[in-house]
C-alpha cells in the first residue's frame, strides 16, 4: 500500500499587490512505521498581519514533520499519539518558532500561524488543529466528504488561534479515529469560503468529487510532480483569484488501488 499525492500553495492576489511574500506552506512525508506506512501531511497559514509569518508557517511544518518522524523511529505507534502528545509537539514547535525569533530580536507574535496535521496509518488516524482551515475525509466514494473539525474563527473577521499564541492548549483540536482512512485534503483558509458552506456547515461535495479522480489515476508512489504543477496552477487561475485574493495551500491524497476502498458504516 501506498499513497498518491498531489500537493500545492500558491500567494494570493491582494499578497501580490502589497508586495507580500506567500505566508501558506504545506508539508507531507511517507514513513515507515510499525505497522506500515504512515502518512503524515500538515497545512499551515502565516498570519497576514505578522511580518514573518512566512518563515513562522515553514517552521511550523518542517519541526512537526521531524517530531513525527522522531516519534516512528523509536518505534512510536500511531495509537500511541494521543492529545497530550499533539499538545506537546505543537508546544515544542511554538518554542522553536519562539527561539528562532528572539535569536533575530523579533517579537514572536510575527511568525504567527496556524497548523493542520493528519497523520495516517493503514488501520487508524490522527487528527489535530490549531486555526483556521479544515481537513475533509471520504467515507467511501458512495457516502461522499465530511470535515473532521470546523475552521476556528475569532469573534471578529479574519481572527482565528496561532500556534504560538498563549492559549494554545484550549483550543488545541484533537481526534483519533481508529479506522482506515482512504483519501483526505487538507486545505488552509483561503479557499475554505470555496469548498465549505458557512450557513449549513457542511462540505461542498463536487468540488472534491472533481478533485480527487485525476489523483485515483496517477501512477505515482507519494507526491506526483506533475499533478502537482497543475494543481498549484489551478489555485492561481482566474476562476479561483476571482474568488478569493488570500493564500492558498490544498493536500490531495488517496491510496493505491491495491486495497478497494471501504464504505464505513
Amino acid at each position: 500500500m501506498s499513497w498518491r499525492i498531489a500537493s500545492a500553495s500558491a500567494i494570493g492576489t491582494s499578497h501580490v499587490t502589497a508586495g507580500k511574500p506567500c505566508q501558506d506552506n504545506s508539508v507531507h512525508a511517507l514513513i515507515e512505521g510499525g505497522e506500515g506506512l504512515i502518512l503524515a501531511a500538515a497545512v499551515c497559514d502565516g498570519a497576514g498581519s505578522a511580518a514573518h509569518s512566512e518563515v513562522g508557517s515553514w517552521l511550523a511544518g518542517q519541526n512537526l514533520l521531524e517530531l513525527i518522524f522522531v516519534h516512528f523511529a523509536e518505534n512510536g505507534a500511531l495509537d500511541q499519539i494521543d492529545r497530550p502528545k499533539a499538545l506537546g509537539w505543537v508546544t515544542e514547535i511554538a518554542e522553536r518558532i519562539a527561539a528562532h525569533a528572539r535569536a533575530l530580536g523579533h517579537e514572536v507574535r510575527n511568525y504567527a500561524c496556524t497548523l493542520l496535521v493528519a497523520i495516517l496509518g493503514p488501520t487508524s488516524t490522527v487528527f489535530f488543529q490549531v486555526g483556521d482551515g479544515a481537513m475533509v475525509v471520504s467515507h467511501g466514494r458512495e457516502d461522499g466528504w465530511s470535515y473532521v473539525f470546523w475552521p476556528q474563527h475569532g469573534e471578529f473577521a479574519n481572527t482565528t488561534n496561532f500556534v504560538t499564541s498563549s492559549n494554545v492548549a484550549d483550543v488545541l483540536e484533537f481526534e483519533f479515529a481508529p479506522r482506515r482512512i482512504d483519501e483526505v485534503a487538507l486545505f488552509s483558509d483561503g479557499i475554505e469560503n470555496l469548498v465549505l458552506h458557512q450557513a449549513s456547515r457542511s462540505v461542498h461535495q463536487p468540488f472534491f468529487d472533481t478533485m480527487f479522480p485525476a489523483v485515483r489515476r496517477s501512477a505515482a508512489a507519494g507526491e506526483d510532480s506533475t499533478l502537482s504543477d497543475g494543481l498549484k496552477a489551478y489555485l492561481l487561475s482566474p476562476q479561483i483569484c476571482e474568488r478569493t485574493d488570500d493564500d492558498k495551500s490544498l493536500i490531495l491524497a488517496t491510496r493505491s488501488p491495491a486495497e478497494p476502498m471501504v464504505a464505513v458504516k
